[in-house]
């Protein structure tokens, strides 16, 4: 079955301590009650978990792009990439950090055009504009 997961997700009461601590690090920080999946999933690697979580953590926290702006762009890499649980799951932090059913729709418009001239483009290959390259 494809939706079966490769390794089985590991629940708090079944977690090591020290996997239990990011996870109570993951709730405390996210303001809420309970661990998803993916955290779960790579709970079977102690280290990959923390790694993860820690850079997760520095990359989406507070910086020069507003926080919708950071879950919009995770979406639009998220559905190029063909990833089903991250589009899903930014798609959900971003409307509740407010984007609209338009704004989705947009960026994924901007998602399907950018994959189009993309490959047109890579393609073609057209010289770079001399005025689009850095001075």
């Amino acid at each position: 079955m494809a939706d079966e997961p490769v390794v089985q997700p590991i629940e708090y009461e079944d977690a090591s301590d020290e996997v239990r601590a990011v996870y109570d690090d993951i709730k405390e920080s996210r303001g809420i009650d309970w661990v998803n999946n993916f955290w779960k999933v790579l709970a079977h690697d102690p280290e990959l978990l923390r790694r993860t979580w820690s850079d997760i953590k520095h990359v989406m926290g507070p910086g020069a792009l507003d926080p919708l702006v950071k879950e919009m762009i995770y979406i639009a890499v998220s559905a190029t990439n063909g990833c089903e649980y991250c589009t899903y799951s930014h798609t959900a932090a971003a409307r509740a950090k407010g984007m609209t059913d338009a704004q989705l729709m947009e960026v994924l418009a901007v998602v399907g055009m950018a994959n189009e001239t993309n490959r047109l483009s890579n393609g073609l290959r057209p010289p770079v504009d001399v005025q689009f390259k850095p001075r």
